[in-house]
């Protein structure tokens, strides 16, 4: 594992996801890839309540991890992988509880998978526990954030703003900037929502 993200969904970290993968940190574990392997939502489910997880079997052949469920478990993975770069993806909170509300707050019931209570489940363990109290899931965002900033050492930690484009992003991670490439942005509510 090279790489792990640590930012909450809603983040950025589709595009951070596919930017990490341009850069050749690739491929990217992210959510999406437990609806095209749904047998990996029963190893989640088992992590959730707290039994072991063999990290190497889990992500065999990926070297990233981005978003839910893996950024829930960035402690564990940070322990288990110390030569990983952590990337904390953050946003204006009350931005990202809009952008939260509108997706995946809301809509994972229509989703034919486990995975959604499986995310639903691992979000309350991390204190995001009244999804309907904007003021409640703000502060749990906050001190998610917090949490990442004290337990993550500073030299091992890029806390990011997807806006910010390649330069802060490649810096970190010691590469080159693409040329001619726009930083990709993707995954808005609206493609959110089409998606589900």
């Amino acid at each position: 594992m090279k790489v792990i993200g640590a930012g909450f969904g809603r983040t950025g970290t589709m595009s951070l996801k596919v930017a990490l993968e341009e850069l050749g940190f690739g491929p990217c574990y992210h959510m999406i890839e437990l609806f095209e392997h749904p047998e990996h939502v029963e190893r989640w489910e088992a992590a959730v309540r707290g039994e072991p997880v063999d990290w190497e079997e889990l992500f065999s052949g990926y070297q990233v991890t981005v978003d839910w469920p893996g950024a829930a478990f960035y402690k564990e993975l940070s322990e288990r992988y110390p030569e990983a770069r952590v990337i904390l993806t953050v946003r204006d909170p009350e931005r990202w509880y809009e952008s939260a509300w509108n997706t995946i707050f809301t809509l994972q019931d229509v989703a034919s998978s486990r995975a959604p209570q499986m995310a639903r489940d691992l979000a309350s363990q991390k204190g995001f526990t009244d999804v309907e109290d904007r003021q409640h899931m703000i502060e749990a965002f906050n001190r998610w954030n917090e949490e990442v900033k004290e337990f993550i050492p500073a030299q091992r930690l890029l806390v990011y703003e997807v806006k910010e484009g390649w330069e802060p992003l490649c810096d970190f991670l010691g590469v080159e900037v693409p040329k001619d490439k726009p930083f990709p942005h993707l995954n808005d509510s609206e493609s959110f929502r089409k998606m589900v």
